[in-house]
């Protein structure tokens, strides 16, 4: 890919404030950056099901959240921040783009790196992250970061056709830190031929399975409007499988709370039960007594 030819170069598609009416209509036909992940089953905020629900226009927009209008809020600092600290880098703002020969692979980065402000030639690009905490995200200069966001950064390598992404990324509002993402050839492919199997079911009216998914299960309950006084008759296999999994959350709610007593036993007045100096919980007090249990973010028992 370093070798980009003027045929290769992708679509520019306009200049659009991100979460405008203008920024939707330029993705609505295609997948962008923060939607593969959900074609490839690894977004935690989207499933494949509500997303093709959401292209045939059967369902909403996504609302904004709390966490989409701060991280939008704090994208121009962050890229300021990574400006000033790289001053050998010429760091400009990006159109949206569309790949050359899909012009479904829709691209829309925070920041370009350039050869020069006149013809805004990238060489890499640059996107700002928001995160709680660190939980995802590697050492300082690595790869490690969240498996969503990386497919998002080679989802815009590959539009792009250039091989290098940088993210900086604030955490906790205070600790800034930056990763590289190299462009991968065999992992691009997998996405571009999901995208392309994806606008075909959009096209075909073939819909995804539904799975398990927070979102899946939202569209399923946003999908029918009103009530008829009717009965519908369920399979014995769907009848069984609701009926098993009513029976083993209550189990598993049962011995969540036998576990949970046992670590608040164990802490008593203190505020964390930690194993080989990691949290296991963190205790929260309200009027003097136990509120909550919080399990730890990172529960690795390695």
């Amino acid at each position: 890919m370093t070798d980009t030819t003027l045929a290769a170069r992708p679509t520019v598609l306009g200049w659009f404030e991100p979460g405008t009416d203008d920024w939707h209509a330029a993705r609505a036909a295609g997948i962008g950056g923060s939607e593969i992940a959900a074609v490839m089953g690894i977004s935690p905020y989207e499933s494949r099901f509500s997303l093709w629900h959401r292209k045939q226009g059967l369902i909403a927009p996504v609302e904004e959240s709390e966490e989409m209008y701060w991280g939008k809020v704090h994208e121009p600092a962050i890229c300021e921040r990574f400006d000033s600290l790289h001053p050998d880098m010429l760091v400009a703002y990006s159109p949206t783009y569309a790949a050359s020969d899909r012009p479904w692979q829709i691209a829309n980065p925070d920041r370009l790196i350039v050869t020069d402000y006149v013809t805004g030639t990238p060489t890499a690009i640059v996107e700002a992250k928001t995160a709680r905490d660190d939980h995802g995200w590697g050492k300082a200069g690595t790869d490690e970061i969240p498996v969503h966001y990386r497919a998002q950064c080679l989802w815009y390598l590959d539009v792009l056709q250039v091989t290098r992404c940088h993210v900086a990324v604030l955490i906790a509002g205070s600790e800034y830190r930056e990763y590289v993402i190299e462009y991968d050839q065999a992992e691009a492919d997998l996405m571009v031929a999901a995208g392309a199997e994806f606008m075909q079911s959009l096209a075909a009216g073939d819909r995804p399975d539904i799975d398990g998914h927070s979102a899946t299960f939202q569209t399923i309950k946003a999908l029918p409007e009103g009530q008829d006084d009717t009965e519908t008759e369920v399979s014995t296999a769907d009848r069984d499988r609701y009926f098993a999994a009513l029976d083993a959350a209550k189990a598993a709610e049962t011995e969540k709370r036998a576990a949970a007593g046992a670590l608040l036993d164990q802490i008593g007045t203190g505020r964390r039960a930690v194993h080989d100096r990691k949290t296991v919980a963190t205790r929260t007090v309200r009027d003097g007594r136990t509120y909550s249990l919080q399990p730890a973010r990172n529960r690795s028992t390695a």
